[in-house]
């Protein structure tokens, strides 16, 4: 980022894309370029990822039920790719602990599917670790094609991506190349 005159910040996408917080008096010209060598180095990544989407309301906000419906989501996934967890000896979970359900979900998710002696749970912070960074990337980018899918994207969506056709060419497809399917 030094090569390029842009500060070394850690990633995160809403204040990035809104101007706040560290990214506050930066120009949108200089966000876009950070945003851009965000996106070549998720592409040259050795990674794969999965998101899920739901929309709290298609549940009623009944908690149990979305939390039941977002554990299922992992277990498939995991089942689905099981062979590929067991070569690991060791997975390591890092979350930030931001939603009480996810949290949730995740550990019943992933303790229902996999070895609980084979499980490490790690506190993450998006500054510490560029791993997490790039999951916040990824689940913006979902997040985005579901606003731009439903008519709900905003001026900073038009702003930054372009048009739905410019988000897709751009930004979603190189992305879902890397995405693991269940």
């Amino acid at each position: 980022m030094a090569d390029y005159g842009l500060p070394d910040l850690p990633f995160h996408a809403g204040p990035l894309l809104t101007g706040h917080d560290a990214y506050e008096g930066m120009s949108l010209s200089e966000r876009k370029r950070l945003l851009g060598l965000f996106v070549i180095m998720t592409r040259r990544l050795p990674i794969t990822y999965r998101t899920f989407v739901h929309r709290k309301s298609d549940f009623d906000d009944n908690r149990q039920r979305f939390e039941a419906q977002l554990k299922r989501d992992i277990v498939n996934l995991l089942l689905a790719h099981l062979s590929d967890f067991h070569s690991y000896g060791t997975v390591k979970v890092y979350y930030d602990g931001g939603q009480q359900i996810v949290t949730d979900a995740l550990r019943g998710g992933i303790e229902y599917a996999l070895s609980k002696d084979a499980i490490v749970y790690r506190d993450a912070s998006p500054r510490d670790y560029r791993l997490e960074q790039v999951a916040d990337f990824l689940c913006t980018l979902e997040l985005t094609c579901e606003k731009f899918r439903n008519g709900e994207q905003t001026e900073t969506d038009n702003k930054f991506f372009g048009d739905w056709k410019s988000f897709r060419v751009n930004y979603l497809k190189p992305i879902r190349r890397k995405r693991l399917e269940s």
